[in-house]
């Protein structure tokens, strides 16, 4: 029959299998097969460990059969059959409940499929699904290696062996498969053709074929994805934008005449790089990332302030109204009467800050959208109310989004649209990126890095506190911050809930409170929270002390009346989810203990430890966990307190995602086009990638003389599956 990428599966498998693919692996065309690459392969005696196995995980293991047992059961009617099978490396159990176990007899070799559980502190499949191997099987198990493919509940890791197979005969070969990449591009990397690794890697012969054929693979995703973002990139370029250059004695000399500090030299050169992108009739569309505490906010300032002597308008989009409030209240304080034209004790050559939240009063709210759209306010800031239909600019000539990871492409452009022509672009985050993530992820925008933080700060030494192997440095770390506010000095305690119920954090949707990581690995009890939490402190280790508490459910006045107070030094102690986690700025805090700790990510923790030691004292960040420092967890806890590096705590937070969550699949839900590449091993080759993809574009006919690339390119560019892109 004639086979094509783009054939229905069930015209090659057959209706029901066809139907189970699609419903439970979304494979439904013959390029979807081909692309669902085995997760690993399997020799007989030379498996994965079965006691490396996790409880939870699906999995699909080949091993054979050493015993079997049946019993009657005592506290029910009917039998149990336990069989045990191994792998050479370990053992495990499988165990029938009144159900017939087919030849699973002493001896027979088979994929046993399931979800690993635990009985007894022993791992065990529960009704595993089975396929043993016969004589019928000999042409496929007598192979050096057996593909083992991701698999679901209602679709094996053997059908999709036998559907490769069953495909291969049908179509005669793979002969039918077009190879999208240049041939000489091919020839300059070493790089088989598509048709042959695809036979390598469902069907291989050595691990030497395997190896090779992933490498292609790796390259067509690679490739395929740059050249997404490099198009994406020329066409922001080729954007008639408008030119916003520098005007002497205006609000960017004001700026810098009233800076109370010396600008950084990092600061000075990326500030420079955006004077000169702003100058430009093309819109800059630029990340900024940094160190917490580098100074982002005042190199974004500047390029605010260039803007608006240049006739524009400027837009903050935070992600909180927490921190939207600190930066409008910055911003006005820095440019003083500048900050308020049209008031009696403005100055005439200034602009107005106007700040725009969901929380403000209806007349505010039409005062502040007037001033938007008359053009008086040359700085609004604000947060995703600013994306609301009724918010019209007079004339938006910059966007800077804070913290881009709490924002999606999308509300970034709806930002964008709002201006009369596209205008300039600054993204920016405090979450170190480790290189490939900037190349793939945020793969549309230039990048920008800042590492060097002001002189003056004092730093922050971070500890682990190991509650159940040492609870007495607990009582310690409220002696240390009793110590710190006795000082003088200020501290947070950060918790991973609110409280008043036994859920996750319930905060107000707009403060994305909620940790960005699963809860940790000790699941038997609620995480700690705020309210709890406080009234312990009050009633116990720091009796006597002020305590104050902040979360995204108070109301925004109360919020920011409590901030104030902090700020002030009215509150020794402030006890808050992660609604401190960005932005917050308070020189005099030195200390932080996070509670449930193993509740947050690797980065997030970063983030928060950055909120402390901001001025000339040196800071502590105390990491409270009742899991044992022997733990996958632990050890995370104790990178973070090791290193004050954000970059290297980014590549360690990415050694502990998947790559899925990383490029976004797991947020959109929906199955990832990026399979085999590696974020964390495959740097250069994306590097290299990104380099030929924009070599191709960047020649007089692009993609025209190779349409099968081209044609990768559309169907990922168009695929709603591309969303991880902007999801990420």
């Amino acid at each position: 029959m004639a086979v094509t990428l783009d054939t229905d599966l069930s015209r090659v498998l057959g209706a029901k299998t066809a139907k189970a693919m699609a419903e439970s692996l979304e494979l439904r065309t013959v390029r979807d097969l081909l692309r669902h690459y085995p997760r690993r392969y399997a020799r007989r005696g030379e498996m994965t460990r079965l006691d490396d196995l996790q409880v939870g995980d699906r999995v699909t293991v080949l091993a054979q059969v050493t015993r079997v047992t049946t019993r009657r059961m005592r506290n029910r009617p009917g039998t149990l059959t336990e069989v045990t099978v191994g792998d050479g490396a370990g053992e495990m159990q499988l165990v029938f409940f009144n159900r017939k176990h087919g030849n699973l007899s002493q001896g027979a070799w088979g994929l046993f499929a399931g979800t690993v559980g635990e009985y007894r502190r022993a791992k065990q499949f529960a009704h595993p699904d089975f396929h043993l191997i016969s004589g019928d099987d000999d042409e496929d198990w007598a192979r050096a290696l057996i593909p083992i493919y991701p698999a679901s509940k209602d679709v094996s890791s053997w059908v999709i062996q036998k559907s490769v197979k069953l495909l291969l005969d049908a179509a005669g070969g793979f002969g039918f498969v077009e190879d999208p990449l240049p041939e000489d591009l091919r020839t300059r990397h070493g790089l088989p053709s598509l048709p042959a690794a695809l036979l390598d890697v469902h069907r291989p012969t050595s691990s030497d074929d395997v190896e090779h054929a992933r490498e292609r693979l790796k390259w067509d995703e690679a490739l395929t994805l740059q050249l997404v973002l490099a198009a994406r990139r020329r066409a922001a370029a080729l954007e008639p934008g408008t030119a916003r250059p520098r005007r002497p004695g205006g609000l960017l000399d004001a700026v810098d005449a009233a800076l109370p500090f010396s600008l950084t030299e990092g600061q000075r050169a990326v500030g420079e790089e955006l004077a000169a992108e702003l100058d430009r009739d093309q819109p800059m569309h630029r990340l900024l990332q940094g160190e917490v505490g580098s100074g982002k906010t005042v190199v974004a300032l500047r390029a605010m302030a260039q803007v608006v002597d240049a006739g524009g308008q400027a837009a903050l989009l935070a992600p909180t109204e927490v921190l939207a409030a600190q930066h409008a209240r910055s911003i006005a304080a820095m440019l003083g009467p500048l900050a308020r034209a049209g008031e009696l004790d403005g100055d005439p050559a200034g602009t107005r800050v106007v700040l725009l939240t969901g929380s403000l009063k209806a007349a505010a709210r039409r005062e502040a959208r007037a001033a938007v759209a008359d053009g008086s306010a040359g700085i609004v800031v604000g947060t995703h109310a600013l994306l609301q239909e009724g918010v019209d600019f007079a004339d938006l000539g910059l966007v800077v989004v804070d913290e881009q990871h709490r924002f999606g492409v999308e509300q970034r452009d709806a930002l964008r649209a709002k201006g009369n022509r596209p205008p300039h672009v600054l993204v920016m985050t405090a979450t170190p990126i480790p290189r490939t993530v900037a190349m793939t992820v945020y793969g549309d925008l230039e990048t920008s890095v800042l590492r060097q933080l002001p002189s003056g700060r004092g730093g922050v030494a971070s500890s682990v506190v190991p509650v159940s192997d040492k609870p007495a440095w607990l009582d310690r770390a409220w002696e240390r911050l009793r110590e710190e506010v006795a000082a003088g000095r200020q501290a947070y305690v950060v918790c991973p809930r609110i409280g008043d119920d036994a859920g996750a954090s319930d905060d107000d949707p707009d403060e994305a409170d909620a940790p960005e990581e699963p809860a940790g690995e000790d699941d038997k009890r609620p995480p700690l929270a705020v309210l709890d939490v406080a009234e312990g402190l009050a009633e116990g280790p720091l009796a006597g002390l002020r305590l104050a508490v902040l979360h995204g459910r108070m109301a925004p006045e109360a919020k920011e009346a409590t901030m104030r107070a902090f700020a002030a030094r009215e509150v020794d102690v402030l006890v808050a989810t992660t609604v401190v986690e960005v932005g917050v700025d308070v020189p005099n805090a030195t200390v932080m203990v996070v509670m449930d700790a193993d509740r947050f990510g690797v980065s997030q923790l970063h983030q928060l430890r950055g909120r402390v030691a901001r001025g000339a004292h040196r800071g502590l960040c105390l990491l409270v966990t009742e899991l044992p420092l022997t733990s996958a967890t632990g050890q995370r806890l104790t990178a973070v307190a090791s290193t004050s590096d954000g970059f290297e705590l980014a590549r360690v937070d990415l050694e502990t995602r998947r790559e899925g969550d990383v490029l976004g699949a797991a947020q959109s839900g929906r199955r990832s086009t990026v399979k085999l590449l590696s974020l964390l091993e495959d740097e250069e080759l994306i590097a290299v990638a990104r380099a030929e993809a924009t070599a191709l574009l960047g020649t007089e006919r692009g993609l025209a003389d190779h349409p099968g690339l081209a044609a990768e390119v559309a169907a990922l560019a168009t695929d709603e599956r591309a969303t991880y892109l902007e999801k990420a």
